[in-house]
C-alpha cells in the first residue's frame, strides 16, 4: 500500500463512526449510503465519503443500481480482514536519489551559511542557513548527525574540485549504511542553494 493510501485509510478508520459503518457492511449483503445513514442517524454525505474512500482502497466493492430512474451505488464488504503493508524504503526514498548517485557536488559560493564545529573540531555539529530577503529573512538551523557532520566537514570548498557523494563518503570515513541520511541532507542543502551540483 502506498503511503498516501495508508494515510487515507487511517483518517477514515479513526472516525468514531467507522466501526458502526463496518458493522452494517458486515451484516448486510449490500447497503447504500442513504440506508446506512438512516440506520445510524448520520448525514448521508458523511457516510457516502466513507464508503467511497473504502471502495477506492479496495475494501468494498460498489455496484450501480437504478431505482425510479435514479442511479445510486450499493456497497459490499469484500474482505473480513483488513491489513496493509508499507515499504518504507520505497515510499520514503529521497527524491532524486538516483540522480545523486553520480552527481558531483561542492559548497556553493556566497551561500550565506554558517557551519559550526563540534567540540572536538573533527566535524560540524550544525549548519545555519539564512532564508529569505530583507525583513522577511529568517534563520534556519539544522542539527547534524555525526555522519552528516563528517560529510559536510569534507565537502569541497566553493573553489575546490567537485566530488561525488561516494568520494566524500570515503574521505569522511562514513559507513555505506549511513548514506541515506547523507542524501537526505544533501537534497535539502541543494534546495537551499548551499550545495551546488556540477551539470
Amino acid at each position: 500500500m502506498k503511503f498516501e493510501e495508508a494515510a487515507k485509510f487511517g483518517t477514515y478508520i479513526s472516525k468514531s463512526y467507522s466501526k458502526d459503518i463496518f458493522r452494517l457492511l458486515n451484516n448486510y449483503r449490500d447497503i447504500s449510503a442513504s440506508e446506512a445513514a438512516s440506520r445510524l442517524g448520520m448525514h448521508i454525505q458523511t457516510v457516502q465519503d466513507f464508503l467511497e474512500a473504502m471502495s477506492g482502497l479496495g475494501i468494498l466493492s460498489k455496484k450501480e443500481t437504478i431505482e425510479r430512474k435514479r442511479p445510486y451505488f450499493r456497497y459490499t464488504l469484500i474482505t473480513q480482514n483488513i491489513s496493509f503493508e508499507i515499504d518504507l524504503q520505497k515510499e520514503l526514498a529521497v527524491s532524486g536519489e538516483d540522480h545523486l548517485e553520480q552527481a558531483k557536488i561542492r559548497e556553493k559560493k556566497n551561500a550565506g551559511v554558517r557551519f559550526s564545529l563540534a567540540r572536538n573540531g573533527q566535524y560540524f555539529s550544525n549548519v545555519t542557513i539564512w532564508v529569505g530577503k530583507g525583513r522577511e529573512r529568517s534563520e534556519k538551523k539544522i542539527n547534524l548527525t555525526t555522519a552528516q557532520g563528517k560529510f559536510l566537514y569534507n565537502l569541497p570548498f566553493p573553489d575546490g574540485k567537485h566530488l561525488t557523494l561516494e568520494e566524500i563518503r570515503i574521505k569522511s570515513g562514513i559507513e555505506p549504511g549511513q548514506m541515506p541520511e547523507i542524501k537526505d541532507l544533501v537534497e535539502e542543502l541543494i534546495q537551499y542553494k548551499v550545495i551546488e551540483v556540477l551539470n
